[in-house]
């Protein structure tokens, strides 16, 4: 990995580290807002397994320990997988959070809505963190690449079987026509 991809992760890491410990640390004052949406996936979570717990405070610390992982994460051999995860955990994380256009008041809409176009940032700069290859081709060209010297090999062995079948042919009818 580069110097350059290397700091840029750790730059964008170090949000998540920071933001994570704090809700790890004390999630009680995070719950209340992130409770509208840990309600709505509450009932998804415990029909994935009833002993996932579903209250808010615990989702936001759970919510918050990603954030950690996945932060320092993206500078180990893992990055693009921590990546996406990342993304994924910033969804509900900015809806919860964010939700500028419930606010009445014009100055904390306007606070809450560069909260929100940040993380939405945050997101694109997590998207192509997740797709960098760092330059190495990338699972499709290689699917592709595969695909093409597989048929190239086909192709090569039909005009060899060709060659030499035109070859037995001929070798027959010559010795056909051999006294013997």
């Amino acid at each position: 990995m580069t110097p350059v991809r290397t700091s840029a992760r750790a730059m964008l890491g170090a949000v998540f580290v920071a933001s994570g410990w704090k809700a790890v640390k004390d999630p009680s004052k995070l719950a209340p807002r992130a409770k509208r949406v840990t309600d709505q996936f509450g009932p998804t979570l415990q029909m994935v397994h009833p002993k996932i717990p579903t209250d808010a405070e615990t989702l936001v610390r759970l919510n918050g320990a990603v954030h950690v992982v996945g932060g320092i994460a993206l500078v180990t051999p893992a990055r693009r997988l921590a990546a996406a995860v990342l993304a994924t955990s910033l969804v509900p994380t900015t809806l919860a959070g964010h939700a500028y256009w419930e606010f009445e008041d014009p100055a904390d809409r306007a606070q809450q809505r560069i909260h929100f176009l940040k993380n939405l940032g945050l997101l694109g700069g997590l998207i192509l963190a997740a797709v960098d290859t760092e330059g190495k081709p990338g699972l499709q060209w290689r699917a592709q690449h595969a695909a093409d010297m597989a048929e190239r090999s086909v192709r090569r062995a039909a005009r060899n079987t060709r060659s030499k079948a035109a070859i037995a042919r001929k070798s027959a009818i010559v010795g056909r026509h051999l006294p013997g």
